[in-house]
């Protein structure tokens, strides 16, 4: 009876095999990218489409540097094509590493993070951190940038009043005197785009908070400061956001959407990306969105999870003529509230590499 059973068991097996193999969508080949990207140009909404099509078939072919470049020129060197097209690589290379856990695991790790989140941004201490903001602007939405200014900033925080800016220099040359912290730093510079509140603690945990009521879903897997990492996207609606524009004297209270990128050792975010949505019209700010790498630094004897770097794009349209700001903000220097920090540095061109033309 049993020599009868192994047969029909080897046949079930194989045929089980079969089905699981003709299920499974087969690899993109390079052909099928280099078509799908080809399209970008003429219509750059199917991004998200493209994206998918990664997630879901990942790619049959080694990612060569020739084909990098080719998709950055035919994307405009969008981000999260190039940070989905190069998990793609790793899985491809490593699939056991960067395999895609079941939702209900995502799920779990989300939770440990709401909670980990919440509980960090009620315990930071009070410090003091310098900020290295290098601006530039573009007109249009060519992204052509052009430098306008390098500022250097100190900013303070305290759990119970927020965040203070004081200008230190900007071009290397330092303020009078008499410049003083405060709430908002952009009249002691020249025109252009400002942030405040994003860069810290807020932004991230108001994603976390139940009264946000945030939609999250779990989107890839990624590699972020060489830790294994889960990315979830996210929506919050306008009624429930906490996230605002200020144009002039004009402000809005905007919704928000974007990704956190989550340690599956620690349950901590280690990126943040925030877009502005439903932006009232006729508001001169259009578009608007931020994106935070964050580290562990050392404050006093305690390592605390902060900002090392951002990157703040602004889109804002005045007398018909449409114009883009970026700021790319280093942290550096991370101290005790009540130190002062005197030393006036300009800021190091090696923090900023300058912007190198893709070639296909």
């Amino acid at each position: 009876m049993i020599r009868k059973l192994i047969p029909f068991l080897l046949v079930i097996l194989i045929s089980s095999a079969i089905s699981t193999a003709q299920t499974l969508p087969k690899p993109l080949t390079s052909r099928e990218l280099v078509a799908l990207v080809y399209e970008l140009p003429k219509h750059p909404e199917r991004r998200d489409e493209v994206v998918l099509e990664i997630r879901n078939r990942g790619i049959g072919f080694p990612l060569t540097e020739g084909m990098r470049s080719l998709v950055a020129t035919k994307s405009g060197s969008d981000p999260l094509l190039r940070r989905t097209l190069e998990e793609a690589e790793r899985r491809r290379v490593n699939p056991a590493a960067s395999a895609r856990p079941p939702d209900a695991e995502a799920q779990e790790l989300l939770d440990r993070t709401r909670a980990a989140t919440l509980a960090a941004a009620a315990s930071m201490p009070d410090f003091i951190v310098k900020q290295l903001i290098k601006r530039s602007y573009a007109f249009g939405t060519t992204s052509n940038w052009i430098p306008q200014d390098n500022l250097t900033i100190a900013v303070g925080f305290r759990a119970n009043a927020g965040e203070e800016y004081k200008v230190l220099a900007v071009n290397g040359m330092p303020l009078s005197q008499e410049a003083t912290q405060k709430r908002d730093y952009s009249k002691d510079v020249a025109p252009g785009a400002t942030s405040s509140g994003v860069e810290y603690i807020s932004a991230v945990a108001d994603v976390f908070k139940p009264e946000s009521k945030t939609v999250f879903n779990f989107a890839d897997t990624d590699v972020v400061l060489g830790r294994r990492t889960l990315v979830f996207e996210y929506q919050i609606e306008q009624p429930l956001s906490n996230l605002n524009l200020r144009a002039d004297a004009a402000t809005a209270t905007v919704g928000s959407r974007g990704r956190v990128w989550i340690d599956r050792e620690t349950n901590r975010v280690l990126r943040f990306e925030q877009v502005a949505t439903d932006i009232p019209s006729g508001f001169p700010i259009t578009a608007a969105s931020t994106l935070i790498d964050y580290d562990w630094v050392t404050i006093g004897e305690n390592k605390f999870l902060l900002p090392i770097h951002s990157e703040v794009l602004l889109t804002r349209v005045d007398s018909r003529m449409s114009r883009q700001s970026r700021n790319e903000i280093r942290f550096r220097a991370y101290q005790k509230f009540g130190a002062e920090l005197k030393v006036i540095d300009e800021i190091d061109e090696k923090d900023f590499p300058p912007d190198k033309p893709e070639k296909p």
